[in-house]
């Protein structure tokens, strides 16, 4: 049954409240806005620009932005962004992009509003549907070989605006937007789904609107079902209870037919494809990127685009997970030399040079762009400002000095930084935040190598570990604050948590080394450590993952297996029962659900989809 949740709360609702029930209907696109069932507004579709005309300008503005001309592809666009469909989400997606980066309330706004005119403009394209045809439709899916090629590439685009609009939504700080922007991505899925049977039954002469149409389900199907797959098991259980899929074949091979045929979104399959391979499976898996593939997708627009700064971004950041920090470096500088107009991608830029200098150790280096993502960026001033304050304590306190900085005053402003979305702390600006606490407390205490602890947060080691050489100098630190805890006048109150996070750190050492009878020994002395960790309880069940993928490289998969599940079933049978509600739990479930797929684990295979994707 199609949107039984929004017809039981439209009948809650009451007969009076007509009214506002066609207006829910309306902004989740069930009712087309032109009906003439409905005495609403309907704006003149003149003058009109022909599909196939305006795919080809919103190519050319496409291509404009690759070439870092972000003001002209916005002004080749605005003129008929009321009167194309496709100008209309080109406009709005450029807007949303620019909000995202920059976190500033008057770009939310402007972007939410062009999301909304966007709307109405799809709308305006789409099959006209009376009241009752609307109402008829939750039970009964319209025939797909009624629409016409406009109109099925104004459900594309509705779907496409409306997940845009979604994902903005969520940033809002009220459950009510979360529960907004869920609703809004069933629905966008939906269309998605009604868009893909269409595909395989609508009969289209025209080849070049057909390959557009194709490469947008593609972008979407593929996305939906790859990003969903990246949730626990548990989680991707309910979604597909609610409708949604999340296989990952699937998904990959929908995007790679979208990457690699001539089509509008080509560019945008890649960059999802990238974004899987070089972002989320290293933050929220176990580290082991498809490079090779990535390389393979970014070829055609190295050439194409050479200066293209997105281009020259992806490129620093495949080097910098080969382990080729320098050369990583040298194409993150010449990104931000590329352009000055979105000064939000030397954002993204000053983030992975300061990551670069850190997995050198060069503090001095990577504190500098660490302060300039303090001053500049708006994303997550908590998160920068604490790993300005962590690369500070790394220097010799005489270099701190002479730079003008006080650590301590540093880590005490984190607290007061946080952001929350839907209400909520961001997991790693709160796991920060309890960190810093200890400088704010009646028995202040030092941090020791948090600029370590946070590489291991954002899986920092996995990337480091391709350099034998960088791996064995950051163990040469964690040896040397290991000597110096040993001997500690005065331990303070988070003296055992503290060894227990270098020997964590030095447990992966040692493992990316090949060192692994050294290494199993470092873990399990942090489990050993149990009952004695007072304050860092992320501890424990982090070490538990990180020997499972110790036994995985042993080539012991039944015990990683069963060490995974164990952290995942949050209860062992040899260890109280804390390890639930523990710093960054959700992050370390993404990284078991991602090992136990690469070992083949049954618990870890998402159930069959309950719909066809």
């Amino acid at each position: 049954m199609r949107h039984s949740g929004v017809i039981q709360w439209s009948w809650e609702y009451g007969i009076c409240s007509i009214p506002k029930i066609i207006r829910l209907l309306f902004e989740l696109g069930i009712v087309w806005q032109g009906s003439s069932d409905l005495n609403l507004c309907h704006h003149c579709r003149t003058p009109e620009m022909a599909l196939e005309d305006s795919l080809k300008e919103c190519t050319t503005a496409l291509e404009l932005f690759l070439n870092n001309r972000f003001a002209d592809a916005l002004a080749l666009l605005k003129p008929w962004k009321d009167q194309s469909m496709y100008h209309a989400m080109g406009y709005s997606s450029i807007l949303v992009m620019q909000a995202g980066m920059t976190f500033d309330s008057k770009d939310m706004n402007a972007a939410m509003s062009s999301l909304n005119e966007s709307l109405q403009t799809c709308q305006r394209f789409r099959k006209r549907t009376g009241i009752m045809e609307s109402l008829a439709s939750f039970w009964y899916q319209q025939s797909n070989e009624t629409f016409t090629e406009e109109e099925m590439h104004a459900e594309l685009c509705y779907a496409e605006v409306l997940l845009q609009k979604a994902a903005l939504t969520f940033l809002g700080e009220s459950i009510i937007s979360f529960i907004k922007g869920g609703m809004k991505i069933r629905n966008s899925y939906q269309i998605f789904k009604e868009c893909q049977a269409m595909a395989k039954v609508a009969r289209v002469e025209n080849k070049s609107l057909r390959n557009h149409f194709t490469g947008g389900v593609s972008m979407g199907i593929g996305s939906f079902n790859l990003m969903l797959s990246l949730l626990p098991s548990r989680v991707l259980r309910l979604m597909e209870f609610l409708g949604f899929s999340g296989d990952r074949e699937l998904g990959l091979s929908e995007l790679r037919e979208g990457a690699t045929s001539t089509n509008l979104r080509s560019i945008l399959c890649t960059l999802t494809l990238l974004m899987f391979h070089l972002y989320f499976s290293v933050i929220l898996g176990t580290g082991e990127a498809n490079l090779a593939e990535a390389e393979t997708l970014l070829a055609p627009y190295v050439d194409r685009f050479p200066n293209g700064a997105l281009i020259l971004f992806y490129v620093a950041r495949i080097s910098l997970l080969k382990g080729n920090f320098t050369f990583a470096q040298e194409k993150f500088l010449a990104c931000i030399a590329a352009q000055q107009e979105w000064r939000q991608i030397h954002h993204l830029c000053y983030w992975e040079l300061m990551w670069a200098y850190s997995f050198e150790e060069n503090w001095r280096e990577a504190y500098r762009y660490a302060d300039l993502l303090c001053k500049e960026s708006k994303w997550s001033q908590a998160v920068y400002l604490f790993q300005k304050a962590s690369i500070l304590s790394m220097l010799p306190e005489e270099e701190v000095v002479a730079l003008g900085e006080n650590v301590p005053d540093l880590f005490r402003q984190v607290d007061g930084l946080r952001l929350k979305i839907a209400g909520k702390s961001i997991p790693t600006e709160k796991f920060a935040a309890k960190k810093a606490q200890r400088y704010s407390s009646s028995s202040p205490g030092k941090l020791v190598v948090p600029a370590l602890e946070m590489m291991y947060v954002w899986n920092g080691f996995a990337i480091v570990g391709k350099r034998e050489d960088l791996t064995k100098n950051i163990l040469c630190t964690l040896e040397k604050a290991e000597e110096e805890l040993e001997h500690e006048p005065k331990p303070s109150a988070y003296h055992g948590d503290d060894k227990c996070v270098v020997q964590l750190l030095k447990g992966l050492c040692l493992r990316q080394l090949g060192r692994l009878v050294q290494a199993e020994a470092c873990f399990n002395y942090v489990i050993s450590c149990e009952s004695e960790i007072k304050h860092d309880n992320y501890l424990v069940p982090f070490t538990m993952y990180e020997l499972g993928l110790l036994h995985k490289q042993k080539g012991d998969f039944e015990k990683a297996i069963s060490i995974m599940e164990n952290v995942k079933q949050v209860f062992y049978c040899f260890v109280s029962m804390n390890y639930k509600d523990y710093n960054m739990e959700s992050r370390l479930h993404f990284r078991i659900h991602a090992a136990l797929n690469t070992m083949g684990s049954f618990a870890s295979k998402p159930l069959p989809s309950r719909m066809p994707a």
